[in-house]
């Protein structure tokens, strides 16, 4: 019985595209007990749903993060759409979905309170103590590695942590080849890309999921925000300009249907990821769009200061706490007594770094006023 049940969860390998991932291609850093009737990556989607990282994606917020609706998507609601479309995407191509599935669950896993204006306040800081560059992709990969399991990680297959590494989708291409890369060459590019903000333009993926996660990205958020955008008043429909409307559609349906319909029928049987020309240029245009109507008026210059004051008082704070050892302090209660002693070998910036980084808004805000009324 045990056999059949083992063979039935590899099934799906044998019908795989030739470019696929297959699960026996997975790499670890860490050997493991070969029993498990899961697969590999089954067995990555798991660890991942079951992290406390992926707890916190239900109080962390997208684009609008100081507004209160209850219609406006957080992260959680985002990394389940990308796990969708990519799912989608990955099926219709033959390509490994739980490969697929453990990557977009797991790709937004180091965003920071306060999404991208928080990433980019944090990165500041991050610079400014000798910590390097704080990019979301690298610390989703960081909370997978160094931090989840009380600072021992997760073991996590080096796909799944390449192709979060590689999913930024703020840099849009029509077409997505897979690098091939070994672990050595997966650390490399992480560890190159904490150095250097010009590395990280650069990363591909090195398997076709991952190329497939990456350009889910993209298309879970543009029309989603438009939604975003106009419950908050900030756009209309109608504002959406002809020549985008009539290749990608007026609304989010509309828009996820044609560019995952396009992909697919561009990349089946490829050994790349591609859209049309028509397509691509429509997103681009899209995207320019939404930065211009949306992101760029999601906060007023005083709600920017007022966020950036927060994290620096937050950070002052608990460095202060560490190097004077105020075990009162949540950084310790909250944090570090939970870790073990490899986590603590830690600088002492790269552990409030790592704490701040992990904060939902409400929990962020709390400490805050904690701070603040002492």
């Amino acid at each position: 019985m045990k056999n059949a049940i083992y063979e039935n969860m590899r099934k799906h390998n044998e019908n795989l595209s030739k470019y696929a991932c297959k699960d026996e291609d997975a790499i670890r850093f860490n050997e493991e007990n070969d029993n498990d009737m899961r697969t590999p990556f089954f067995r990555d989607v798991d660890r991942i749903i079951y992290s406390l990282s992926y707890l916190r994606y239900m109080d962390k917020t997208q684009v609008f993060t100081t507004k209160q609706n209850d219609h406006i998507q957080k992260r959680m609601i985002h990394v389940q759409y990308v796990s969708k479309i990519a799912r989608t995407i990955g099926r219709a191509l033959n390509l490994n979905e739980d490969l697929i599935e453990a990557a977009a669950l797991g790709h937004d896993l180091g965003h920071t309170p306060f999404g991208h204006v928080g990433e980019r306040i944090l990165n500041k800081i991050s610079l400014e103590n000798n910590e390097g560059y704080f990019f979301h992709n690298l610390h989703s990969v960081r909370t997978l590695m160094n931090i989840e399991n009380f600072g021992n990680g997760n073991n996590i297959s080096v796909q799944v942590l390449d192709a979060i590494m590689c999913h930024n989708g703020e840099l849009v291409s029509n077409e997505y080849y897979p690098k091939l890369k070994t672990k050595e060459d997966f650390l490399n590019e992480y560890n190159d890309s904490l150095k250097s903000s010009e590395v990280a333009k650069y990363l591909r993926p090195m398997t076709l999921e991952g190329c497939v996660v990456r350009i889910s990205d993209i298309i879970a958020y543009l029309g989603r925000d438009i939604e975003d955008g106009v419950r908050m008043n900030l756009i209309s429909f109608d504002k959406i300009p002809k020549e985008i409307v009539n290749v990608l559609g007026k609304n989010n349906r509309e828009i996820v249907n044609t560019i995952t319909t396009d992909i697919i029928n561009e990349s089946l049987d490829k050994n790349y990821i591609k859209m049309s020309d028509n397509v691509f240029n429509a997103i681009k245009k899209l995207k320019d769009f939404n930065y211009e109507n949306i992101y760029s008026k999601a906060y007023s210059t005083e709600e920017l200061n007022k966020i950036e004051n927060m994290f620096r008082t937050l950070f002052k704070s608990y460095l202060n706490d560490l190097k004077t050892n105020n075990r009162k302090s949540t950084i310790f209660t909250s944090y570090l007594n939970n870790m073990d002693e490899i986590y603590l070998q830690n600088t002492l910036e790269r552990i409030v770094i790592d704490y701040i980084a992990g904060m939902t808004d409400d929990y962020f805000i709390s400490q805050y006023n904690l701070i603040i009324n002492k």
